[in-house]
């Protein structure tokens, strides 16, 4: 019994030891995709403040990471861990016996909560740990429950102005997505609109790098203003509007084009126009609900007569609603250029979100998790005169199935079209019709929807 405790003690230590926050400024640090745009301008920004990030080759090793793991975790799990060990590999292969586990530190962030995200980095650390010339690779962090603070991986003064800069290009990748979905439906020739965007999307790597350390935010809002203006000259006139679908489930899964079979050209192929639920809206919700969190403890404290603690509680609640303004502010800039010139859809308000909730009839913030947002922000689009929802999830997630179990009955009342779409990273031969027929009922609901506002 002495000695299996000990081993568990010693696991318990190599874990804590390899996964955990330090400074990684001048490692290489290994990014796995998530949203293409979004990614690389997270890469962009850690450059900016003197880290060689780089972004994994994603989905290419996805047998390894399908090998590695039993069937028992989320399909992300599997991606992440499949593009970490692929890299390796191939690096391992590149460099023979140049090859220095010490030069990389593999990026992996966490949520708190029930969902098995918080446990991958973990995980993964056992099984990098299973390779001996991986062993000196450690695991860096940043998590939800501390609202992805960058305190640790760089220095003091830097980690304050790169969250910042970070917190900016994320909301300018949603926006750029969304100028991409937008006008790739109606574009004049097809591959005008990626081409462009990719150019745009170099264009903005290097203006990150260039003024994100001196925050010279006016410089990225000059390029993005100048990026929709651009695309907008793309749209032909003469095409009709299409009904658009809202995407809403799992942050990873809706914003990775493999992993999701890229459901949104699919939905586009189809006949509709695609609007997915942005990152900015996860980074808002987690910082909105460490706001919740603090306005808790600071009215338990002053409740129980612990004054001392209600005042650190009652700063506490100062300091995150002055960090939440300041998100908005800066969203509401970058958007506003943007609708200058092109009507992209504009993103939600966690406030708003939580609105549509109806005071926690269809599900509560204080359960949390990303069905809030999902089951939310499905009623928000469908307020905004949506005329299809898409619920996008790895097979098996707990909140996005709580999701489906709350919106197909509210969706059914209102008769709007609803479909599931759970991925494992297997081929789904019904996919195609599902969605085809899905595509269909969203058209029927759209002409549905101006006859009635024509008879009105």
């Amino acid at each position: 019994m002495k000695g299996s405790m000990q081993a568990s003690h010693k696991a318990l230590d190599r874990l804590r030891r390899g996964v955990d926050r330090f400074d990684v400024t001048g490692r290489i640090l290994l990014v796995p995709q998530m949203p293409p745009f979004g990614t690389r301008l997270l890469v962009a920004s850690f450059r900016a403040f003197g880290v060689p990030a780089r972004v994994l080759e994603t989905y290419k090793g996805l047998a390894l990471g399908k090998e590695f793991t039993s069937g028992k975790e989320c399909f992300p799990c599997q991606v992440t861990l499949g593009d970490i060990l692929y890299f390796l590999k191939e690096e391992k292969r590149r460099l023979g016996k140049d090859f220095d586990p010490q030069r990389y530190v593999y990026f992996l962030p966490e949520s708190d909560g029930p969902c098995r995200f918080g446990m991958y980095n973990k995980l993964q650390r056992i099984v990098l740990d299973r390779f001996p010339e991986y062993r000196a690779i450690p695991i860096t962090y940043l998590s939800s429950e501390d609202a992805y603070s960058v305190a640790g991986l760089l220095p003091k003064k830097k980690a304050r102005y790169f969250r910042r800069v970070a917190y900016v290009a994320a909301v300018i990748a949603d926006v750029m997505d969304r100028i991409v979905w937008r006008v790739r439906p109606y574009e004049m020739r097809p591959g005008l609109t990626d081409a462009f965007m990719e150019e745009a999307l170099q264009a903005m790597e290097k203006a990150l790098v260039a003024f994100g350390p001196t925050r010279d935010f006016s410089r990225l809002y000059d390029l993005v203003e100048d990026i929709a203006k651009t695309a907008a000259t793309f749209m032909d006139p003469r095409k009709p509007r299409r009904p658009k679908i809202g995407i809403v489930g799992e942050i990873y899964l809706r914003s990775h084009p493999d992993s999701n079979q890229n459901i949104i050209r699919q939905i586009e192929a189809y006949g509709g126009e695609v609007v997915d639920a942005s990152i900015a809206e996860w980074l808002n919700y987690v910082s909105y609900e460490r706001l919740r969190k603090a306005q808790e403890q600071c009215a338990q404290a002053w409740r129980r007569g612990h004054k001392a603690e209600a005042l650190r509680a009652a700063k506490a609640v100062v300091h995150q609603r002055l960090e939440n303004g300041y998100q908005s502010w800066r969203q509401h800039q970058v958007y506003g250029r943007v609708l200058r010139h092109l009507d992209i859809q504009p993103d939600h308000s966690v406030r708003h979100i939580e609105h549509f909730l109806d005071h926690d009839r269809h599900f509560s913030f204080d359960i949390g998790t990303e069905a809030a947002l999902s089951i939310g922000g499905a009623l928000a689009y469908i307020h905004e005169g949506f005329d299809g929802i898409v619920n996008v999830f790895p097979f098996s997630c707990m909140p996005s199935t709580v999701c489906s179990a709350v919106l197909k009955p509210l969706l059914l009342e209102r008769r709007i079209p609803y479909v599931d779409a759970p991925y494992d990273g297997t081929s789904q031969p019904n996919r195609d019709v599902i969605l085809k027929t899905f595509l269909y009922q969203a058209q029927q609901h759209q002409k549905a929807r101006a006859h009635h506002t024509e008879n009105s």
